[in-house]
């Protein structure tokens, strides 16, 4: 990945390097974006005032977020920092994601029209878009797939991101073709990797339950304030579908699931039903749960702490009789073969702007869609 490679043109260079022939492969940057986490205890407070900072986070009038986004950091920190504690003082996305972008590297190393090489872009620690963006201008790229590690499209994550890099490569100077994936939620190879992953967990829990405790699956997504969703943000329908093309691939009659949302963090109301909900149900039915991470593909602090450490106290006890959760994906080859399908179908298509199946996917109700965005820039 970049921070291994060779630097073959000048800082801030964007052109064909003049000691590379013609003939070479065209450079292809793949920029993989992330949320990012803190390295180190210190860098907890940093990392939430970025976060907080984020106009698409904190949705209050410019002139008051900076002093309230300092705030709630502020405030935050000492649970935050309690959490990563936990995680040996740092959160394991980097690390995971950089695994990820080697492993994708690796599958598209065979491909004759182009050299792939993946950068990653975090939105609220490092590497930020700023340091991406330069290394892909001393790459020498000569043109950038934009692919966001979020299966499903929100204003909150792949939208700030998308706008942050458009920043960040003004800033370097990038001027080249681009293709952005918006979403793939509901892709056909991200879905069957998912299912066989579910598939594996449920099995092994069953093994491990008494026959007659029945086991339903928990889809948990991190939430949004209900009131993103009713401006327009699709990622709650996003989210449905993803699930949906799961359990179809799973193709287990009557299957007990149900798709619910974790990490409420304010006291606006918030997309349901809660995990925490969801737990209480399961205690009330006596049904063990397997939860399964329908929109994180990297283990960071709200799978190893919040669904690992704090929801299965909470299950132990209101006495749930079993509680299970399925990994992230992570490196999983399945999950790397469906990345490395979409990044070659993205740049084959002629759009632009494409979801994993060309053109917009969310109904006209979400204007918040990146597709509607972008139609109605074109009307103004």
């Amino acid at each position: 990945m970049s921070s291994a490679m060779d630097q073959t043109a000048p800082a801030g260079s964007t052109t064909l390097p003049e000691d590379r022939p013609r003939a070479a492969r065209r450079r292809v940057a793949v920029v993989l974006f992330n949320l990012g986490g803190p390295d180190r205890i210190e860098s907890v407070r940093p990392f939430l005032e970025n976060l907080f900072r984020d106009p698409a986070i904190l949705r209050v009038p410019g002139f008051i977020r900076p002093w309230l986004g300092k705030f709630i950091a502020r405030r935050r920190t000492k649970a935050a920092s309690e959490n990563y504690a936990i995680l040996g003082g740092g959160s394991p996305l980097l690390e995971l994601t950089e695994g990820q972008a080697r492993a994708l590297e690796a599958a598209l190393a065979g491909e004759t029209d182009a050299e792939y090489r993946c950068f990653i872009a975090m939105r609220y620690w490092h590497p930020m878009s700023d340091a991406c963006a330069a290394e892909v201008a001393t790459w020498g790229a000569e043109e950038v797939l934009l692919l966001p590690l979020y299966p499903q499209y929100s204003t909150t994550t792949t939208g700030s991101s998308l706008a942050e890099w458009a920043r960040a490569a003004r800033k370097a100077g990038i001027d080249l073709p681009t293709t952005t994936l918006c979403c793939w939620h509901s892709d056909p190879a991200f879905a069957a990797a998912t299912a066989a992953m579910v598939r594996a967990a449920w099995h092994r829990a069953r093994t491990e339950l008494p026959g007659g405790v029945k086991l339903r699956i928990l889809f948990s997504a991190h939430g949004l304030p209900e009131s993103i969703v009713k401006s327009g943000d699709p990622y709650q329908w996003q989210v449905e579908q993803a699930v949906a093309a799961v359990v179809e691939r799973l193709a287990m009659p009557e299957l007990d699931h149900v798709v619910c949302y974790q990490s409420r963090v304010t006291p606006q109301k918030w997309i349901g039903p809660s995990t925490e909900d969801e737990l209480e149900r399961a205690a009330h039915d006596k049904t063990a749960v397997l939860v399964c991470p329908i929109a994180f593909v990297s283990e960071h602090s709200e799978t190893l702490v919040e669904l690992d450490v704090e929801y299965r106290e909470e299950a132990d006890r209101l006495g749930v009789p079993g509680y299970f959760r399925m990994p992230a994906q992570n490196s999983d080859p399945g999950f790397i073969a469906a990345l490395r399908d979409l990044a070659l179908t993205a740049r084959a298509g002629s759009r632009r702007l494409c979801s994993f199946a060309g053109g917009r996917q969310c109904p006209k109700a979400f204007g918040d869609c990146p597709h509607a965005r972008a139609r109605a820039k074109e009307m103004a």
